[in-house]
């Protein structure tokens, strides 16, 4: 075998193969390139039509424009996504979440009376039934069948209620009534279909409205009332409400009248048993202690004694005693002035203690005596009391141990002893 010398410059036959590549390439690139631009092109233009985008809550109905129209089997409906499909074909989309549709809607009640009505409508579609309801009603459905249909409904039901069971009383009964009104109705109304019964896709059907939607409810949002009727009916309904106050008072005076009642014979109750209790001498008892009081008191006042047996004040005594008439002034002589006595105090006067009680200055009478004798009772205090005219000390006893005095006399019982074993007497002006 010979040997041939080989140099390090030489590449090897995979150099041959890359360049040969490399060949093709630049006799066919051109062409490659066209291809490329003009398939780009055509994904540009047939995108809108191959795409489909389904969005959330929609459901997509294939028509198919050589293979029969509307497929009818719910098993190859598009469903929410990316969806890819030939370009002569047409998918059209459903909304298979809660809708609301709302319109008004004119009326004539039972009275004849005009109105307008305001009602929102919500409803869902169903899905099994959304190729028929596609073929048979179109995607117009609010207003070719929707809308038609609960103002018809409405307007039946309108037409057994007055126009103020409508706008005050009965209104959630009305809405319930049409609802179910339109239920039924859409029930008894059958929608036929399909176009060959071979094809699985087109098979013929026959099935009622309601089959193919879900009303939940309809809501009657206002009723528009001739402006005379909605104000007698305002002014009727305020009337009842007046008379229903009216109503509540007379039961609170009938509650008031009992409890007066109880209370009267609870009071009646009380003053028979205390009555039982009471006597002459007790009151005789209670009118000494007061006076008593009275005397300890370190005001100055001005005390009219009674005329009855026991001699009390007049504001306690005279029970039992019988008015006597003035005395006739004799002829030339002045009438005696009138005497203002102490009002009476407002609390009892053995609750109130003598030394709260304020201590006014000493005012002597200027007109003389009269038959009925008036004492000041004043209690001595620590300083030295100013100095009195011989009369007044006479008239006017200024001690305790003096009213005592004045007391046993009018009373005619024993005196009191001092601490010197004398008894303390006082004259008394007669």
């Amino acid at each position: 075998m010979d040997a041939q010398p080989v140099s390090v410059y030489d590449k090897p036959s995979v150099s041959r193969a890359r360049r040969a590549w490399w060949r093709f390439v630049e006799q066919h690139l051109p062409v490659v390139v066209i291809y490329l631009m003009v398939a780009t092109l055509m994904c540009v233009v047939l995108a809108p039509f191959t795409i489909v985008n389904v969005p959330s809550g929609y459901v997509g109905v294939l028509w198919k424009r050589f293979g029969g129209g509307t497929v009818l089997d719910p098993r190859k409906l598009k469903n929410e996504g990316l969806r890819i499909t030939l370009p002569w074909n047409t998918v059209f989309l459903y909304d298979l979440r809660l809708q609301s549709v709302t319109q008004t809607y004119n009326a004539i009640s039972r009275d004849g009376i005009s109105l307008k009505a305001t009602i929102n409508t919500r409803f869902r579609l169903k899905r099994d039934a959304i190729p028929q309801l596609h073929q048979s009603i179109g995607s117009e459905y609010i207003r070719d069948l929707i809308i038609p249909e609960i103002g018809n409904r409405m307007r039946e039901v309108m037409a057994e209620y007055t126009a103020e069971d409508v706008y005050s009383t009965k209104r959630t009964e009305v809405q319930d009534r049409i609802r179910k009104l339109a239920e039924s109705r859409l029930g008894e109304r059958m929608i036929e279909g399909g176009v060959s019964e071979d094809a699985e896709e087109n098979a013929p059907y026959h099935i009622p409205l309601y089959a193919m939607l879900n009303l939940i409810d309809t809501l009657i949002l206002g009723i528009e009332l001739p402006a005379a009727v909605e104000t007698a009916i305002n002014r009727k309904i305020e009337q009842y409400y007046i008379s229903e106050e009216y109503k509540f008072r007379v039961a609170r005076e009938i509650r008031e009248s009992e409890r007066k009642k109880i209370e009267a014979e609870g009071i009646s109750e009380f003053q028979r048993i205390v009555s039982q209790g009471i006597s002459d001498s007790y009151l005789r008892w209670r009118g000494v202690e007061a006076t008593l009081q009275l005397a300890q008191s370190s005001n100055s006042k001005t005390v009219i004694i009674g005329k009855g047996k026991d001699g009390l004040p007049i504001i306690l005594g005279n029970v039992d005693a019988s008015p006597s008439p003035p005395p006739t002034p004799a002829t030339g002589e002045t009438p005696p002035k009138e005497r203002t006595t102490a009002a009476t105090p407002a609390t009892p006067l053995e609750r109130t203690p003598g030394a709260t009680l304020p201590n006014p200055a000493e005012k002597v009478p200027a007109s003389p005596l009269e038959k009925t004798p008036a004492y000041t009772l004043t209690k001595p205090s620590e300083k030295t009391p100013p100095a009195q005219p011989p009369e007044a000390q006479r008239i006017f006893p200024t001690s305790l141990s003096d009213i005592k005095a004045l007391w046993s006399k009018l009373t005619g019982t024993a005196p009191p002893v001092s601490d010197t074993g004398n008894p303390a007497q006082k004259p008394a002006a007669q």
